[in-house]
């Protein structure tokens, strides 16, 4: 089966770099897997994304080597085995508040003895039943990282023992919902938050386990990474390209060309 590059970046001491796919077009898959990034998240939580969908662009980032995160629903624990059958590396589970979930999550992405996922060789992970079936349980149990993602003040105080469970590899911050469940909407310069993201790291790396969260900018890397990430998410596909239409608009407005821009129309028509 494929190695992990995530896998490979952490044994050479390197930090990862994961954006978000929004756009389920394979082609932007392709292009950000052919720019050198290490990893693509797909979210299957929020985004209106079939599985057949998620598993055409897990295809187009092969072809570049790159690594897919996929983020299932919470609770959604037997989705993904056939996340990883169709060539998910990386499976996120969303707003884990326990280390019962946590188990549960071991228990049905890993093969036996580590859990209980049930064998499927006829898939693109294997790949198409042409690995021994004994190299297959091993290679993938090895390659497969699991993610528990911390989203709450609830789940930080328990991110301790999260990150104690066999089979976890990663407590991944999750600053928007946090600041939600926290009752400060947005506020993503709070003290609370920055806590919350040094407390999370500070469980992970203790347990032996690594920590990511997502970041806004180059400068808010270089301290995630300082203080212990191993693995931070930016931007994502559909952030890309608004920002260079964003800069197209700049460029070209300032040599008299206009752009009706319709967020803003629509902010103005419905002001009260």
């Amino acid at each position: 089966m494929r190695l992990s590059r995530v896998k490979r970046r952490w044994a050479e001491g390197k930090p990862v770099l994961a954006t978000v796919a929004h756009f389920t077009d394979p082609s932007s898959a392709e292009l950000i897997g052919l720019m050198g990034i290490d990893c693509l998240w797909i979210d299957l939580e929020h985004q209106p994304m079939t599985l057949s969908e998620a598993a055409t662009i897990m295809r187009a980032a092969r072809v570049a080597d790159m690594d897919v995160m996929a983020r299932p629903a919470k609770g959604e624990f037997m989705r993904t085995a056939r996340l990883l059958e169709a060539g998910a590396t990386l499976i996120m589970y969303p707003r884990c508040e326990s280390a019962e979930e946590a188990r549960e999550l071991v228990r049905c992405t890993k093969f036996p003895p580590l859990g209980e996922r049930g064998f499927f060789s006829a898939s693109p992970d294997n790949p198409y039943c042409m690995t021994d079936m004994g190299d297959y349980l091993r290679q993938a149990n090895e390659e497969t990282i699991l993610i528990a993602q911390i989203e709450s003040p609830a789940a930080v105080e328990q991110s301790k023992q999260i990150a104690s469970v066999d089979g976890i590899d990663l407590l991944f911050f999750g600053p928007g919902d946090f600041t939600l469940a926290a009752g400060i909407p947005g506020n993503f310069q709070s003290p609370l938050v920055r806590d919350a993201i040094a407390e999370t790291c500070r469980n992970a790396i203790a347990a032996g386990k690594r920590f990511g969260t997502l970041v806004g900018s180059v400068e808010q890397a270089k301290d995630e990474v300082a203080l212990g990430a191993s693995l931070v998410c930016y931007g994502g596909d559909l952030h890309f390209v608004r920002e260079a239409l964003a800069n197209i608009k700049r460029e070209f407005g300032a040599i008299g060309f206009d752009f009706d821009n319709k967020v803003e129309t629509a902010k103005t028509r419905y002001a009260v």
